[in-house]
């Protein structure tokens, strides 16, 4: 089994990454999903071999415009969602995963957590880090082929 903490739209709100420090050592991988990618300059230092963060809209330097990570039989395409057209809908985010060969899309821009499936492909999204009502992150599991999401206010 290998497990994710996914965070999202952090927008400089450092003190939420903050409380989260502890769970940074003890999973396999941190994946910042954009809008606050400056904000994982020291997650990435500490954690090199682990640490994934894609550019979100707002982002002006660093992070990738998409990630292909596979991990247990599952391989899942990592972005900001903003070029997919995400507040209107998730079947260009699903066609664009499928294209990749995935079977999980994780992405971040509408503040909102969801977790749905779109033509065959499970879309999660762990919503704002940086929101002030209700903060919240998603921690993954894979295993044998099965990704196990779980959506986590920040409390």
């Amino acid at each position: 089994m290998k497990t994710f903490l996914v965070l999202s739209d952090s927008h400089g709100r450092r003190s939420a990454l903050e409380k989260l420090r502890p769970l940074f050592a003890e999973n396999d991988y941190i994946v910042h999903l954009g809008d606050g990618a400056a904000d994982m300059q020291l997650v990435q230092r500490e954690f090199p071999e682990k640490t994934y963060v894609c550019r979100g809209n707002c982002d002006f330097s660093g992070g990738e415009s998409e990630i292909v990570l596979e991990e247990e039989g599952v391989r899942m395409l990592c972005c900001h969602g903003d070029r997919y057209g995400v507040k209107w809908g998730l079947g260009r985010l699903a066609a664009r995963a499928r294209e990749l060969g995935c079977t999980v899309a994780l992405y971040g821009h509408t503040h909102r957590a969801a977790v749905e499936t779109e033509e065959g492909v499970l879309c999660v999204n762990p919503g704002s880090l940086g929101d002030y009502a209700s903060p919240s992150y998603c921690y993954l599991a894979l295993h044998s082929g099965k990704a196990t999401p779980v959506i986590v206010p920040l409390g």
